[in-house]
């Protein structure tokens, strides 16, 4: 499995302010909708093809989109809801000079605005609880994780220390609110040793932290119960290409794990999403040498496989992949 993100830092000082807020919301709608280009409440399916630079999307409600947009070795995928429509934005972040670029579904005008610099990651998500994706990255510098977050309700900024360097970033919505949460997972000091979530709920600006997981797994969060909060949950690869991919999931709802092998090592990549539509994310990769989408249907249990994309192409739902 191969991550997305390569990682690195810039010294950029700002006074760290977060405001709690406290707009009701639902998870996994707003995960959803980030991969949800025709509003018809399930998750498509989209690849980014680096040979032609373009976006190709089979959505779920019937009909395909081929976009051009974005440059293979320049920028990141980051799908959203930027204009809060209902429908996922085709967006990219550009490493090279820092700046965001969104194709906004409601108008087909795009929207780009300068912010992050080289080396940044871009974490972008609804921060503030209006319905609309927020555009933000996460600055390592001087050991320390930083979050600069471009609020969409009032085009103020929000900046946070939280988290150290060597941290994946993880955010989700841990509480509930209808607010992502700034949050991460702190690797221990060895492969083996236990992982730490450290999650700054916005709904109180507490703490809450979490043993889950090993220092090497990879972050996947979801709402997989159902509950209206994300779980949080870890992919963990096996010893060689050909060993299968293990998901531990900790259940928000009730405490319990979810475990399930799902996925091979050296060919697939995560890309959980509601693809049934029934509010709850469903374990899935895509698998490159075929270019096939598989998941497990949370609402009947069973495994769809959807060929979509080609070898050496990019999926886009491994956006929130860490």
């Amino acid at each position: 499995m191969k991550n997305f993100f390569h990682l690195g830092g810039k010294v950029f000082s700002l006074l760290a302010v977060f405001a709690a807020l406290t707009v009701s919301g639902w998870a996994q709608d707003k995960l959803r909708r980030a991969m949800d280009f025709d509003n018809d409440g399930k998750a498509d399916f989209a690849i980014f093809r680096p040979s032609d630079n373009v976006w190709y999307i089979q959505q779920s409600g019937g009909g395909f989109q081929f976009q051009p947009f974005g440059l293979a070795n320049e920028d990141f995928q980051t799908p959203g809801d930027y204009d809060g429509d209902g429908k996922a934005d085709i967006a990219i972040w550009r490493d090279t000079i820092g700046a965001f670029f969104a194709l906004r579904s409601s108008d087909n005008t795009v929207f780009a605005v300068q912010w992050g610099v080289t080396g940044d990651e871009p974490v972008c998500r609804d921060y503030d609880g209006d319905g609309k994706t927020d555009v933000a990255v996460v600055r390592r510098t001087n050991g320390y994780m930083y979050w600069y977050i471009l609020r969409s309700s009032d085009f103020g900024f929000t900046a946070l220390q939280w988290g150290l360097a060597t941290d994946l970033t993880a955010p989700g919505d841990y509480d509930g609110d209808g607010h992502f949460d700034a949050a991460v997972q702190r690797p221990g000091s060895t492969p083996a040793s236990n992982a730490v979530f450290y999650v700054l709920r916005s709904s109180d600006l507490a703490l809450y932290a979490q043993v889950f997981g090993l220092s090497n797994d990879m972050v996947v969060p979801g709402d997989y119960d159902g509950d209206g909060k994300t779980d949080v949950a870890v992919v963990r690869e096996g010893s060689d290409p050909s060993a299968q991919l293990s998901w531990y999931i900790l259940k928000s709802s009730d405490g319990g794990v979810i475990s399930a092998g799902f996925g091979t090592t050296g060919t697939d990549l995560s890309v959980q999403n509601d693809y049934d539509g029934d509010g709850k994310c469903d374990i899935a990769i895509w698998r490159d040498p075929t270019g096939d989408f598989w998941y497990i249907g949370s609402k009947t249990g069973t495994v769809i496989v959807n060929q979509w994309g080609s070898p050496n192409d990019l999926p886009v739902a491994g956006y929130d992949t860490h």
